[in-house]
């Protein structure tokens, strides 16, 4: 089962289809393809509106006038005929329509049942439990592989924690403590996920607790990721406020397949604050955005605050960073690692929703079916594809 190799299936029309291009993140993870896609590689671009798709594709052709001949396939994503046209069409099918709670539990449904590897941009822990309750078993059977949060959410962290426990000792407890810095903005679809997430707090409890009827448990290992108190870490020198993302449960259940990660593993996620002021007003946002979201009209107050589509423009997006760092110990051995890049939730998410496609479609990977994280389904694959697209992962000390 861990023996890499390059899947073969039936021909395919495609071997990668980006469905909800003229979106955002959509439209930027075109402009990705359309600049770093292989010769050779057959793929195109699918939404609901025609007229958009055939203004992104001029947008595109100014990239490269290879462009101009995109295959463009009309799709909605209530329409389920539609969806399991497209996926039986594709090898690979990345999706950013969101949120999709609303938007995509269809195209995941499509592409389970026609063995077609999907790749998401979700950060809704809702949308992602239930798809594996309603999905990962026929996924399995058909040999599709279902990998949700290819973005921002949660590459950074599962990968950055894969990397961190590469370097630790084998077959013994471990963990690992993750610290996020960013200067980036918000679009509005990325906004609407959010609040959409944040007002579902009943029906999040409900998935999870449905998740763990059906998830086979470790019998001789614990893989986990609790949500941490808030404290001033001294490895960092800052304020470390927990941060209740989908990110620590995708680092837990890629440790719960990987046995590389010990029989022990915990991994906690943070914001990283430097100045106790700020982490104060910060937790205090936070804790009135959660509270306004469990109000319907004060949810669709802010969601109208920023039109779906809307989002940082070049300039600011080229102003934007983040960095990971990450703490990993275990057997009496510690590492302090970092991942970092540009903006991340607009120009970095696109290049690792793009490059995820592009590892699915292309390269040798375990032969793997169901949902599954990123580090399970690509691992060393997908890391070193970041690394040469300009995403960082170093070792900053050990000891």
């Amino acid at each position: 089962m861990n023996e890499h190799v390059r899947r073969s299936r039936p021909q395919r029309a495609y071997d990668i289809v980006l469905f909800g291009a003229t979106g955002f993140v959509g439209a930027l993870t075109a402009g990705y393809l359309a600049r770093h896609a292989p010769a050779g590689l057959r793929w195109a671009l699918a939404g609901r509106d025609l007229g958009k798709l055939e203004r992104l594709r001029e947008r595109l052709a100014d990239l490269d006038p290879a462009c101009a001949r995109l295959p463009l396939l009309r799709a909605d994503a209530a329409d389920t005929g539609a969806l399991r046209e497209l996926a039986a069409s594709t090898g690979v099918l990345a999706t950013t329509v969101g949120p999709y709670i609303w938007y995509g539990a269809e195209l995941v449904a499509a592409c389970a049942e026609e063995g077609t590897d999907y790749v998401d941009l979700t950060g809704e822990p809702e949308f992602v439990d239930r798809m594996y309750v309603e999905h990962d078993a026929r996924a399995r059977e058909t040999g599709a592989r279902l990998v949700h949060a290819c973005g921002f959410d949660s590459i950074p962290a599962d990968l950055g924690a894969y990397f961190t426990v590469r370097l630790l000792p084998a077959g013994v407890p471990l963990r690992v403590d993750g610290f996020v810095r960013s200067n980036a903005l918000f679009s509005g679809g990325t906004l609407a996920s959010a609040l959409t997430a944040l007002g579902r707090g009943p029906q999040t409890l409900a998935a999870a607790r449905a998740r763990r009827l059906h998830q086979p448990r470790l019998p001789d290992r614990r893989a986990r990721g609790p949500v941490g108190a808030p404290r001033f870490s001294r490895e960092t020198g800052t304020w470390a406020l927990p941060l209740p993302t989908l990110d620590p449960a995708v680092v837990a259940r890629s440790a719960a397949a990987l046995e590389r990660y010990g029989p022990d593993f915990r991994y906690r996620h943070y914001a990283s604050v430097r100045h106790l002021p700020v982490a104060v007003g910060g937790a205090a946002a936070v804790g009135a955005t959660v509270a306004l979201a469990q109000v319907p009209a004060a949810r669709r107050w802010l969601m109208g605050r920023w039109e779906p589509g809307s989002g940082p423009d070049a300039q600011r997006r080229a102003r934007s960073w983040f960095t990971v760092r990450f703490v990993g110990e275990g057997g009496g051995r510690r590492v302090f690692t970092e991942v970092s890049g540009g903006d991340p939730g607009y120009g970095e998410t696109a290049k690792m929703l793009a490059e995820s496609a592009l590892c699915l479609a292309q390269d040798a990977l375990p032969e793997r079916a169901g949902q599954l994280t990123t580090a399970v389904a690509m691992g060393d694959a997908l890391l070193d594809r970041l690394q040469k697209a300009g995403i960082r992962f170093r070792v900053a000390d050990s000891r």
